[in-house]
Order: C-alpha cells, then sequence, then structure tokens
C-alpha cells in the first residue's frame, strides 16, 4: 500500500514537470507571435521578409531583413557543409575504430567542447581565423567563410555525441549478419550500420542545426555584422540572432516590434527545420 503511494506521488511529480514543459513552450509562443505577428501584418509580409534595407531609426524607417534571413541561411549551410560529415565519420571512428586509450581521452574532449562558452569560441575565431582568413582574401577577414567554419567546429559536439549513441545503439546481429554474409568491416558499417542509425544521426542534424541557427555571440564577434545581402562567402553578413542582440538593447516602439518578429520568423524557421527533416526521416524508412 506504501509502495503504491509512493508510486502515485512520483506519477503526479513527473505529470507537473511535463506539464510546466509545455506551458513554458506554449508562453514562449503566445509572447512572440502576440508582439511580432501584428507587426508583420501591418508594414506586410513581403515587404518584411524581402526588403533589402535595414534602417529601423531613419525617417521614413525600412524594416527590410532580407539580408539578415539570407545570412543566417548563409552560414547555417557552410557549418552543416563543414560539421555533418566531420561529425558523423568521428563518430563512427568512435564507435567502432577508436582504441581504448585514445578513446579515454577524445570523448571527455568531445564532451569539454561542448562545455566552451560560445564567446570563448568567439575569440578563438578572431584570433586564429579571421586573420588567416584576411591574409588570404584581403579585407578584414570577418566574412561568411569564417563564420562558417567557427560555427563547423561548434557543433561539431552535438552531432558527434548523440550519433555515437545512437550507432552503438545498433543491435551487433547486423553487423554480425553481415559480415556473415562476405561483407567486409568497413562495407558492413556503412551499408548496414550506419543507415540502420539514420533516425539518430538525423536528430543530431537536427540539433546540431538549431544550435547554429541560433548562434549569436560568436556570430556576431566574426561575422562582420553587415546588414547587407552577401553576394559571396568573402563578405561580412549579419544574422537574425546577431541584429536581435545588437539593437535591443536601444529599440523602442516600432524597432522593438519589428526585433520580435524577428523571433517570429526565426522560430517559423526552426520549425520548418524539423518538419522538412522528419519528412525525410518518413521517406528513408
Amino acid at each position: 500500500m506504501h509502495s503504491k503511494g509512493f508510486e502515485k506521488t512520483w506519477e503526479i511529480i513527473f505529470l507537473i514537470c511535463s506539464l510546466l514543459s509545455v506551458f513554458s513552450i506554449i508562453v514562449i509562443c503566445y509572447f512572440i507571435f502576440k508582439n511580432g505577428v501584428p507587426f508583420i501584418a501591418e508594414t506586410g509580409t513581403a515587404k518584411f521578409l524581402m526588403g533589402t534595407d535595414w534602417k529601423p531609426t531613419a525617417s521614413p524607417a525600412s524594416f527590410g531583413i532580407l539580408p539578415m534571413i539570407v545570412g543566417s541561411v548563409y552560414v547555417t549551410i557552410g557549418s552543416i557543409l563543414v560539421g555533418v560529415p566531420i561529425g558523423v565519420l568521428t563518430a563512427v571512428f568512435m564507435a567502432f575504430y577508436c582504441p581504448d586509450r585514445l578513446y579515454k581521452i577524445l570523448k571527455p574532449a568531445v564532451n569539454l567542447m561542448a562545455g566552451i562558452p560560445s564567446i570563448i569560441y568567439g575569440f578563438f575565431g578572431l584570433m586564429v581565423f579571421v586573420p588567416i582568413v584576411r591574409g588570404w582574401w584581403g579585407g578584414t577577414g570577418m566574412t561568411v567563410f569564417t563564420a562558417s567554419i567557427l560555427l563547423g567546429i561548434m557543433i561539431l559536439p552535438t552531432i558527434i555525441g548523440l550519433s555515437e549513441s545512437s550507432l552503438r545503439s545498433v543491435p551487433k546481429s547486423y553487423y554480425q549478419g553481415s559480415i556473415a554474409l562476405g561483407a567486409t568491416h568497413e562495407r558492413s558499417l556503412m551499408r548496414v550500420v550506419v543507415p540502420a542509425a539514420k533516425s539518430g544521426i538525423l536528430a543530431a542534424i537536427i540539433l546540431g542545426i538549431g544550435r547554429s541557427i541560433g548562434e549569436t555571440m560568436a556570430v556576431i564577434m566574426i561575422a562582420g555584422n553587415q546588414p547587407i545581402v552577401p553576394e559571396s562567402i568573402k563578405m561580412g553578413t549579419r544574422t537574425m540572432t546577431a541584429n536581435i542582440v545588437l539593437e535591443m538593447a536601444y529599440a523602442t516602439g516600432a524597432h522593438r516590434e519589428a526585433l520580435i518578429a524577428t523571433g517570429v520568423v526565426l522560430f517559423v524557421f526552426i520549425l520548418l527545420i524539423n518538419l522538412l527533416f522528419n519528412v525525410v526521416k518518413r521517406r528513408m524508412k
């Protein structure tokens, strides 16, 4: 009887925690959409999303966020091209090839990368990547390319950790059956084990993209922060998150509403990315 009461208490606690999590998400969505959607409707969706002029303090003011949208997309795609191949292949190495002695060093190092503050990554990019890129292409060295490389490094711990766990969760019978049929070790891994872990790997990629598109401090330090549409990876850019952080402190009135509306666009972007990957995952089954 006492045991049943104890279990019931914990069941209620778990339920309350779940409801608090859902309630928090609802409150966040309500606040963002309540303050952002009316401004988008008033300004005009096309004018707000496709406008190339961001001059919130001018008279008349211009609130076109296309430069920030393009900048966010460029930097995110660049980080995916850098981080996903390296992250997934590193996870395969750690799960199936890495010697025990090296694993004891490599695993804590990856975990440590996940705990490094983004401002430290920003300093690292400012002191290492920016001078290198400046030496290659001239200018300030604060470019889309620089930000993409740094963000690609920043998302590695997320992709490596989740991908490795997913690979290790695949039943060993898959690998053993492939070997028994005459496949090599490498072929068994890449053609049997890795595809079997694709759901976990896709989840890791989604979280990596979320980290990349939502990153702020490191991007502010090395991307250049010009509110213009970048025509190449050699140009600087400003992402949506950077724009919000840089201007929210002094924004008032319509300017503040425009920044909150930018948050709505960012939220929708992440939602669409999740929906897209869910569709891809279903088709891959």
